[in-house]
């Protein structure tokens, strides 16, 4: 097999950006099967397979990448669902470039393998054909309650449906997924593909119950004691958002970036005629430098707004997003206002956002993140006109499901405390993904999630 010895990755064909800006399909179209193949044709197929200790789940990359390289799509698809759940959404959202992608042995005298963008190909490509069989396995006789829907719950339940057990997962929305559907945008996650991956779930088994508050409808405890379920996995998320405590948070047009984006993702109030108000603002700023801000910025932009700001109080450096979310939030337009910190949300005359007071920062020493603090210039107060903030500083785990289960340690920040297998401080009850960590990204919560289904099934066959 003749080796792609060039040195940079094929590039993804996408929308244009003044035409994607606009609307709320998919940017990245995907390879095509002519593209596919010759980058498949850069793997050298190392014998060590640094790429895997990059991955969080620890696909077989070479194996997968070599059937590409044979038109073997199917079976590249076989070596990946071994040990991912969710193929086709890790080839869209997964940081590669600070994953698997970094250990590719390509990436020392060019651009690394485009792994990610081969598994989203392979995965679209299973996912397109029509009369998939999906052989459920033999039921072992023992349930696992699953709680979230999101990639760490959904993980989880898949691995340990494909061992035999019982699963139900429980989810509090109306739609499982998680912040697969409420948080990702459309544009870089279509909801089609979140919904394949859930229905392939289903065929193993898996059952899914929404609108079930755990906490509020049933306990953890009720789950255990009076279902019947052996263990449990918290898989729950870290939904509850943080507000920086400055003047002005309570105008109207102040937005969590949590709200934000459910409203467009979920409640898809990007669509004429729909029933979710949203702010539909000319001048947006956002507070924050991830990939949540990204999203919020990208989504304010193709909801209208004339002028979107990303005001983030370090340097372009210490941008937490991913590098290629950050480029393509500047081609749609969206302006950066780095080593800035909004200090008030200045009003107008009707009591809404009317402009936002900021400090102009520079960077300091290290703080304890390794990372430069910030700290504030001196005199140097300027505003920037707004009708409409959305605050992406971060989140932390919903309360609830601590406050109403007996026995569980959290952290004083509310993330539940659990061991490198995901045990908690309750016996038979399991943890892993944000509802530990607190907000990371998808790949490590489904990593966690394949952590327990592990520690899950090696618990219950011990009490046998």
């Amino acid at each position: 097999m003749a080796r792609n010895m060039s040195l940079k990755k094929n590039p993804m064909p996408s929308q244009e950006p003044d035409v994607r800006n606009k609307n709320f399909l998919e940017v990245a179209l995907g390879y095509t099967e002519e593209i596919a193949l010759d980058e498949a044709q850069r793997c050298l197929n190392c014998k060590h397979k640094p790429c895997v200790q990059g991955c969080p789940v620890h696909i077989d990359i070479p194996s997968f990448i070599h059937e590409v390289t044979l038109q073997n799509f199917e079976g590249a698809y076989n070596i990946i669902s071994q040990s991912s759940s969710l193929p086709a959404v890790c080839g869209r959202v997964c940081p590669q470039e600070s994953q698997c992608e970094k250990y590719c042995v390509r990436g020392i005298k060019g651009e690394p393998v485009g792994i990610g963008r081969l598994e989203r190909f392979v995965a679209d490509r299973h996912n397109n054909q029509e009369n998939v069989v999906i052989e459920k396995p033999v039921s072992n006789g023992h349930k696992v309650a699953i709680i979230g829907s999101g990639p760490s719950g959904l993980t989880c339940a898949g691995d340990l449906a494909k061992k035999g057990y019982e699963v139900t997962v429980f989810e509090a929305l109306h739609l499982a997924g998680g912040v697969l559907v409420y948080g990702i945008p459309e544009f870089r996650l279509p909801k089609a593909i979140v919904q394949k991956e859930i229905d392939t779930l289903k065929a193993l088994g898996v059952k899914v119950e929404t609108n079930m508050v755990i906490g509020k409808i049933l306990s953890i405890d009720e789950l255990m004691e009076d279902y019947g379920f052996e263990a449990v996995y918290i898989g729950s998320g870290a939904g509850l958002p943080r507000f920086m405590n400055i003047k002005g948070g309570n105008l109207k047009g102040v937005y969590s970036a949590n709200e934000f984006l459910t409203r467009v993702n979920l409640m898809k109030a990007y669509k004429e005629n729909t029933t979710t108000p949203i702010l539909h603002a000319q001048k947006v700023a956002v507070v924050g430098g991830g990939n949540v801000a990204m999203d919020a910025a990208r989504c304010a932009k193709r909801l209208g707004a004339d002028e979107v700001y990303i005001v983030y109080r370090r340097s372009a450096e210490e941008l937490p997003a991913r590098a290629e979310e950050v480029e393509h939030a500047k081609e749609e337009g969206i302006v950066f206002k780095l080593l800035t910190n909004p200090v008030e949300i200045l009003p107008n005359e009707k009591n809404s956002v009317g402009g936002i007071k900021c400090v102009e920062m520079e960077l300091g020493e290290p703080d304890a993140s390794g990372r430069r603090r910030p700290v504030v210039k001196e005199g140097s107060e300027f505003d920037i006109d707004v009708d409409c903030v959305i605050m992406a500083i971060g989140t932390s785990p919903n309360p609830l499901i601590k406050s109403t289960t007996k026995g569980l340690d959290t952290q004083k920040w509310g993330g539940i405390i659990a061991d490198d297998n995901g045990l908690t401080s309750r016996e038979g009850v399991y943890a892993g993904g944000d509802a530990v960590t607190g907000a990371a990204t998808v790949i490590l919560a489904m990593g966690a999630g394949k952590t327990a289904a592990t520690a899950i099934d090696e618990y219950i066959k011990n009490k046998q």
